[in-house]
């Protein structure tokens, strides 16, 4: 494990995990996990464990990758989950991100000045299904938080409604505040907030 990774509790599922920075050549890696868990393909009863809503290029895994800003972990060599984490002026190439940059005014969350410059956009996550309810989130989270909170003091996201497992997920696990709703194309989508000073708690 990279020595500046958090460490969670291990067990006969975990105890081979490396969290770390991807590089290029993870992308490939990366691009079959998302191609598992994208929403377009799934059924709606696979929906029902969670989905991604993004689908990234390899020019765009590039750019982010380059810019430091995904977070992977691996079991024996295999990406088994990536945390997204970069600026609006990256995100806003997709319409619904730029909706909700065009939010920010009516936004509120503790004292923070919310705008494009003291927030940046987290996510997409996804976890191999077999790996979740283990404690990776949390582990995979503070990671990408302690290289975040040197460039951003405030990290926001939208959920879909209709993704109850990463509601909770963010919500209970990882104490995200949901500060806000918005209706794009319709769906329907929960605004969250993340003080990026707090670390991430830790689970039993």
């Amino acid at each position: 494990m990279n020595k500046n990774s958090p460490t969670f509790e291990r067990n006969e599922m975990t105890k081979n995990l490396e969290l770390q920075l991807a590089k290029l050549e993870d992308i490939k890696g990366v691009l079959a996990l998302q191609e598992s868990y994208l929403v377009s393909n799934l059924s709606e009863e696979e929906k029902k464990s969670g989905f991604v809503t993004t689908p990234f290029s390899v020019e765009q895994l590039t750019h982010v990758i380059r810019n430091q800003g995904l977070f992977i972990a691996k079991d024996n060599n295999k990406i088994i989950a990536y945390i997204f984490a970069e600026s609006w002026q990256f995100f806003s190439q997709w319409p619904i991100f730029g909706h909700m940059i065009s939010l920010f005014p009516e936004l509120k969350f503790l004292d923070f000045e919310i705008n494009s410059t003291t927030s940046f956009q987290y996510g997409p996550i996804c976890i191999e299904k077999k790996y979740r309810g283990k404690g990776l989130i949390n582990s995979l989270f503070e990671l990408m938080r302690t290289q975040m909170v040197k460039k951003y003091p405030l990290s926001l996201t939208f959920i879909n409604k209709t993704n109850a497992p990463s509601l909770k997920a963010h919500t209970e696990k990882l104490k995200w505040t949901i500060i806000a709703d918005f209706t794009f194309n319709n769906n329907y989508y929960y605004i969250l907030a993340y003080d990026m000073n707090k670390p991430a708690l830790t689970t039993n």
